[in-house]
């Protein structure tokens, strides 16, 4: 029975021979089974969450710095972009980058003479470089993007998504914040630009590529697998682990046992004949979440950041409460104030398994973070600025306007 949770499920003949006759127009008569798993505490994946706090603002604002002809802004021109950096309403952004002085440094510029200086920012040398590096590898890593971006727009019924919704998944992708404009221009003869009945903009894809149209669980068959697939056995399992201490009733072990050996509707393939009240089509949920976590950098992504795509993938309503019924193969951290769904196959306690070169960034920028939080907490910051100031810009040596922060 364990083994059938923790690798691919055997076929019953049931359903093999169901599928040899008809192949994707087997029509499931299981009803979804009302199973209900608890929801228990992983500290591991927790701390994936809560290591990233701050991350996703913090590279916007390196990357908005940066894109400037001196790379520095002043604090007015970044309060009129506050809305993108998703900070709280009761934190002031200058607040918030004071917290990082190993990637922001801080210098004031007098407006008028006799009037207080206005404060700048600029990038340190070290978060110029990083992010010079994320660029190179952004650009190395294209066609790799490129790809996510048609299978994202692959799974969905028209093969079209509002940029709103793809704006809400771009971070965990990879995807450059301006995409539509730097990336999507680039592949004329994959992307078009058009114009929704609501007037929203959505991105359409225009080719379907059938070498993109397999998942990851396909994928991750074994060549013995592939092979009894060619022959009609869709019966995948999903890898499964659970958190230590998590309790399983025979009931649920039972369940989760002839769940595993249900036919696998790939998330590219058409699943229309699927009764969305059966448990064979609650799999094809599980299968397309699977498949969509695969397509970010990190494997996870917020609860919220898919709420609005159940119609483009054909969902039913109450489609997020596989997460819940599936702890297994899914983990809901609520750290940081909201709810991030994470693969757990991915993960071997905190460190992700398989890692994309601009994880390697990011972590990076984590590593400068918390190094700049740890400095703050010492005291160093007031004496940081100071000596900065008076190295890196000459003409404030003689100011009486430097600007003193509490440590």
């Amino acid at each position: 029975m364990f083994k059938l949770l923790f690798c691919r499920a055997g076929s019953s003949s049931l359903y093999l021979l169901c599928q040899r006759q008809v192949g994707f127009a087997y029509v499931p008569k299981l009803s979804l089974v009302n199973v209900k798993l608890k929801w228990v505490k992983d500290k591991a994946l927790d701390a994936v969450v809560a290591r990233e706090k701050d991350l996703r603002a913090v590279c916007h604002l390196v990357s908005i710095i940066a894109s400037t002809p001196y790379c520095s802004l002043p604090i007015y021109q970044l309060n009129r972009q506050r809305g993108q950096f998703g900070l709280p309403h009761d934190l002031k952004i200058s607040t918030f980058i004071r917290r990082y002085p190993t990637l922001f440094h801080e210098y004031p510029v007098a407006v008028r003479e006799g009037c207080s200086g206005v404060p700048w920012f600029r990038l340190t040398d070290e978060a110029l470089k990083l992010h010079q590096e994320e660029l190179y590898i952004l650009q190395q890593n294209e066609k790799n993007l490129v790809e996510r971006l048609q299978k994202l727009l692959m799974l969905t019924r028209d093969r079209r998504l509002p940029l709103q919704t793809i704006d809400q998944l771009k971070w965990d992708m990879g995807l450059p914040n301006d995409y539509h404009n730097s990336l999507v221009p680039r592949y004329p003869q994959l992307f078009s630009l058009v114009r929704l009945v609501d007037d929203r903009i959505a991105l359409k894809l225009l080719q379907w590529d059938d070498r993109l149209a397999v998942s990851q669980l396909q994928n991750s068959a074994s060549a013995e697998d592939s092979k009894e697939q060619e022959q009609g056995d869709q019966s995948l399992s999903f890898p499964i682990g659970f958190t230590r201490g998590f309790g399983l009733k025979r009931k649920c072990m039972e369940w989760l046992e002839e769940w595993q050996r249900l036919p696998y509707t790939s998330p590219y393939a058409n699943a229309s004949h699927l009764d969305p009240r059966t448990d064979v089509s609650e799999k094809r949920i599980v299968g397309v979440f699977h498949e969509l976590l695969h397509l970010t950098l990190q494997k996870k992504t917020e609860r919220k950041n898919v709420s609005n795509i159940r119609k483009p993938l054909c969902l039913p309503q109450k489609f997020t409460k596989v997460f819940g019924r599936h702890p297994g193969i899914f983990y809901i951290s609520q750290k940081c104030s909201t709810q991030t769904v994470i693969l757990r196959e991915a993960y071997y306690r905190q460190e992700l398994l398989q890692k994309h070169p601009l994880v390697g960034i990011r972590e990076r920028y984590v590593d400068m973070m918390k190094t700049g939080l740890l400095n703050r907490s010492r005291g160093l910051y007031k004496k940081f600025i100071s000596h900065s100031q008076e190295e890196e810009d000459p003409q404030l040596q003689d100011s009486d306007e430097l600007i003193q922060f509490p440590c």
